[in-house]
């Protein structure tokens, strides 16, 4: 099985492929502002389990969406490619990475969680996970979705802003969201800080200036570190623009650095 996505194909082949991921209650369009401006490279925008045009796809736990990524990647024979991910898709890019796929060539994240160190920090967290997906069940989705961007990790938001995200995502099955945030909740998630210390590939972590709970939380990682400006938790939507000048000057650098 497969998730589904879209394509966009650049003319120019030596180039590796840009794997876009989004975050929960996102849908492919997400990341497609960001990549607009990197016509050099081929892009594959994926729907998560759950979500948009995949959202009658379930998956159990992170390894079954390990599994639906590499069909997805094998079903477009994506050989060489480098992973770019927000939040949940940050976490499955992460996870994905640490299992040390053939072709994967560099790791780009975005505001994304690299799991809790102590057992009673997952139990706690899989027990909020699962209320507020008892509540994407029974209650009207855009009430949710109005208590969801409350949370403090979304203060950077103005009122405009929050109003837009509720709007847009809106348009999700809350029945196939609820199942997707327990099966990758966080408290389900491995600790992954040592397996991706000991990646061999380009890692780099990208967090909004305004956030700082993910700026702390970059600063314990291998990652190379990248602010940016004039944004918080959601930066590639709030600042794309800046988003996207900090991955093409990364990728730039690789591409110079490869032999």
């Amino acid at each position: 099985m497969k998730l589904y996505a879209e394509a966009w194909q650049s003319a120019v082949a030596c180039r590796p492929w840009l794997i876009w991921l989004h975050g929960f209650l996102g849908c492919l369009e997400e990341w497609q502002p960001v990549a607009a401006g990197m016509t050099d490279y081929s892009h594959l925008f994926i729907d998560l389990p759950g979500h948009g045009k995949s959202s009658a796809l379930q998956a159990r736990h992170f390894q079954q969406v390990n599994d639906l990524l590499a069909d997805t990647l094998i079903s477009y024979n994506i050989l060489n490619y480098w992973l770019v991910g927000y939040s949940l898709g940050g976490r499955i890019a992460m996870h994905f990475a640490c299992q040390k796929p053939a072709g994967l060539q560099g790791l780009i994240v975005e505001g994304s969680h690299p799991g809790l160190p102590h057992p009673e920090e997952r139990q706690a967290r899989f027990a909020a996970d699962c209320c507020w997906a008892q509540r994407l069940r029974q209650a009207p989705l855009a009430e949710v979705l109005k208590e969801w961007y409350r949370q403090p990790v979304f203060a950077s938001l103005d009122e405009p802003q929050r109003a837009a995200l509720i709007t847009l995502r809106s348009r999700n099955d809350p029945h196939a969201l609820a199942a997707m945030l327990e099966a990758t909740s966080l408290g389900r998630q491995p600790n992954l800080r040592a397996p991706l210390a000991q990646l061999c590939l380009p890692f780099h972590y990208l967090y909004g200036e305004k956030d700082k709970k993910f700026a702390a939380l970059a600063a314990e990682l291998t990652a190379t570190r990248h602010p940016i400006a004039a944004a918080g938790h959601n930066a590639h939507r709030e600042n794309p623009q800046a988003a996207a000048r900090c991955i093409n000057a990364i990728l730039l650098q690789h591409a110079k650095e490869s032999p």
